[in-house]
């Protein structure tokens, strides 16, 4: 990995010089545009759209656009004399209840690496902020822009995780939020079972970005020279059911039944639980055919109910039989 930053975590009097590097990385596969006849890249002129002349890149500035068709040109001077105090620094503003931040403001991550003489702090900050529970909230100035972030400890390393400011997120406006939508306890609780029927752990090594391989196939035969197949088309998701009920009591159904599947294949114990991508795969291809095989056993209770018909004809008869004394025992009274 290459560093794309130095500077120094500053809380109280203490300091510690550290480099940050990108903790992620972008797997999707990139395209060029190009030329359909021939393969040509496609290039794109930077030209100016009142003179129409190409213009170099020294002489590209920033403009603000104020509306009106007017520009207001800003300079690399003008970005200099910003105040940012923290250019170099990571500044430590307060320690919080890892709970009490919302992940909706986390951004981009990075990694921090202690440099020179700055392990022992390093490891300071780091199991005090493990032992506290706590993440250090912290401000930063990456690529000229002053961020909010939070300092925490994954895999024995300190990561920084730069944060939308609060007034960047937007506020939810939906129609549906002022309908008057009764949710039945009966609903509510067959929802909690669903849940809980699929409850895990989260382990994010079991996902898999399937497009993404399935494209690369793709890629990798058009280089080879075979012949590209068209991938199966996906099962058509059925349609929406009207008996809220009578879905959630079938999905806690199937969750269970995938469950009990992969518990007895890991070697008898019910109570095992799958992994949360294995237990979404097995129940999808375990569970078709229980679906499949229920009319079989609605085939013998129907042949079933033929042959009792006969004994309930019969019924009546030692019932007329029965109630002829009892007319008899009247008549003598």
């Amino acid at each position: 990995m290459r560093a794309i930053w130095k500077g120094a975590v500053s809380f109280g009097l203490v300091s510690i010089a550290v480099k940050l590097y990108s903790a992620t990385e972008e797997k999707d596969i990139r395209f060029h545009q190009v030329h359909r006849a021939d393969g040509g890249r496609i290039k794109y002129k930077r030209v100016c759209s009142i003179d129409g002349e190409e213009v170099s890149y020294d002489e590209i500035a920033k403009g603000y656009d104020v509306g009106g068709g007017e520009m207001v040109v800003l300079d690399d001077e003008d970005f200099a004399d910003l105040p940012l105090t923290s250019s170099r620094a990571i500044d430590v503003l307060e320690f919080v209840p890892a709970e009490q931040v919302d992940p909706i403001l986390f951004n981009k991550a990075y990694y921090l690496e202690p440099e020179g003489t700055a392990t022992k702090p390093y490891l300071l900050l780091r199991d005090a902020l493990s032992d506290s529970e706590r993440v250090a909230v912290v401000k930063v100035a990456l690529r000229q822009r002053e961020q909010l972030a939070t300092l925490r400890v994954r895999d024995n390393v300190l990561v920084l995780n730069t944060m939308l400011w609060p007034d960047e997120v937007r506020t939810p406006d939906f129609a549906f939020l002022d309908d008057d939508v009764r949710i039945r306890p009966p609903e509510l609780a067959m929802a909690s079972s669903l849940i809980d029927s699929m409850a895990g752990d989260f382990q994010p090594d079991g996902f898999s970005d399937d497009y993404r391989a399935a494209l690369q196939e793709v890629i990798d035969a058009k280089i080879e020279g075979r012949e590209v197949v068209q991938p199966e088309e996906p099962e058509v998701a059925p349609a929406a059911a009207v008996d809220l009920m009578a879905a959630l009591r079938a999905s806690v159904e199937r969750a269970k039944a995938a469950r009990g599947e992969a518990g007895a294949e890991a070697g008898g114990g019910g109570g095992a639980r799958p992994t949360p991508i294995g237990a979404a795969r097995s129940a999808t291809k375990k569970a078709e055919p229980a679906k499949k095989a229920e009319p079989a056993k609605k085939a013998p209770a129907k042949k079933a109910a033929k042959k009792t018909e006969p004994a309930k004809k019969t019924e009546p008869k030692k019932a007329a039989k029965k109630t002829a004394p009892k007319k008899t025992t009247r008549k003598t009274a």
